[in-house]
């Protein structure tokens, strides 16, 4: 359920609406626009029934809110929600926010290259994997807590902020400490012991879409991790798996306005691993950003051919280049902008 309110309501107002709603036992969510301030009531919903709520001062329309998903669903919020990662990136607003580079942490000097390399092409965000969930028991896991000392200190070295993901409970802590955002994949998107823990810890959360997850699921998952205190999600299509053989998944382009349309939070794509093949990267991301995606995940590798892990999806330094100078004019169709060797390309509308 959620409470609109009068453009006038006052403080005094707004807290004894609260007051009211959470002395029966919920929760309230506010959030503030330009003219109306909408309040969240969270929990068991039969407990207002009593509550003549329509008639308390400042009040001004109640609704239902029939979702499963409260916290984020698109009537929770006024606006649209800005997740900030580190001090130099803001997923969600005007601006496309590209996230760049390996799959795996692989030592320092190839790290450092590609941070080099990617913030130089106008990448926001570096990506990088020290814990790595992989099919086979014998392929490689990742660095661990090696890998998170480099990605801390090729961050302080570079300046961009870094995502990486955390597989175990028992590492959220270690990995906060050294990233700016934390990663759920695919394979961790039901994990909702993961899902909980994350909401206790104040970082942004990237979640991907599992292998064969509706939207709806996806969208339960963030309501986990909103609904144990951290609203910093950032929602990851990566596409899911069909019947179709030709591509590692299936690119679920539909997926992105639908999200956009039910949801506040953030959307962002990956087309790296919905083609898994790097030639097909370019035009997937051209059809995301196109479809409405606020920003891009990419997997970027100095050598693909010698990459630890999926090597077959990622680009090289010039391919990657190639991708961010053709991305704005694709921007531009969207009414989107993108920055660029630390200028901003206008996309049809002025900078938020």
């Amino acid at each position: 359920m959620i409470i609109i309110t009068r453009p006038d309501i006052t403080d005094a107002e707004l807290d004894h609406i609260r007051e009211r709603i959470e002395a029966v036992g919920l929760h309230t969510h506010l959030s503030r626009g330009e003219k109306r301030t909408i309040i969240g009531c969270i929990g068991d919903e039969s407990l207002l029934q009593e509550l003549p709520l329509r008639s308390i001062p400042g009040v001004e329309n109640v609704l239902a809110v029939l979702k499963p998903y409260k916290l984020a669903s698109r009537e929770f919020s006024v606006n649209r929600s800005i997740v900030r990662v580190g001090a130099s990136a803001a997923i969600g607003g005007q601006e496309l926010v590209v996230i760049a580079g390996p799959c795996s942490v692989e030592n320092r000097g190839m790290l450092r290259e590609t941070a080099d390399a990617v913030r130089g092409s106008g990448a926001r965000i570096l990506r990088g994997g020290a814990f790595k969930p992989r099919s086979s028991p014998y392929s490689f896991q990742g660095l661990g807590r090696e890998a998170l000392a480099l990605l801390a200190d090729v961050r302080a070295e570079y300046g961009l902020p870094v995502v990486t993901e955390v597989l175990d409970t028992r590492d959220v802590d270690l990995v906060a400490e050294h990233a700016d955002m934390l990663q759920v994949g695919a394979r961790n998107m039901q994990n909702y012991a993961l899902l909980s823990e994350l909401g206790r810890v104040q970082r942004p959360v990237l979640l991907k879409r599992g292998l064969s997850a509706t939207i709806s699921e996806l969208l339960m998952a963030a309501e986990y991790i909103m609904a144990h205190g951290n609203r910093q999600v950032v929602l990851c299509e990566r596409g899911i798996r069909t019947f179709e053989r030709a591509t590692r998944n299936t690119l679920d382009v539909s997926a992105i306005p639908v999200l956009q349309r039910e949801t506040h939070l953030p959307v962002i794509v990956d087309p790296s691993h919905a083609g898994g093949d790097a030639a097909l990267v370019a035009p997937l991301a051209f059809a995301a950003i196109a479809a409405g995606a606020d920003g891009l995940i990419v997997e970027v590798h100095p050598s693909p051919e010698d990459a630890l892990s999926d090597g077959d999806q990622s680009l090289d330094i010039p391919a990657f280049d190639a991708l961010m100078q053709r991305l704005p004019a694709f921007a531009a169709a969207a009414g989107r902008a993108l920055t660029l060797d630390g200028t901003t390309a206008l996309a049809g509308a002025a900078v938020a």
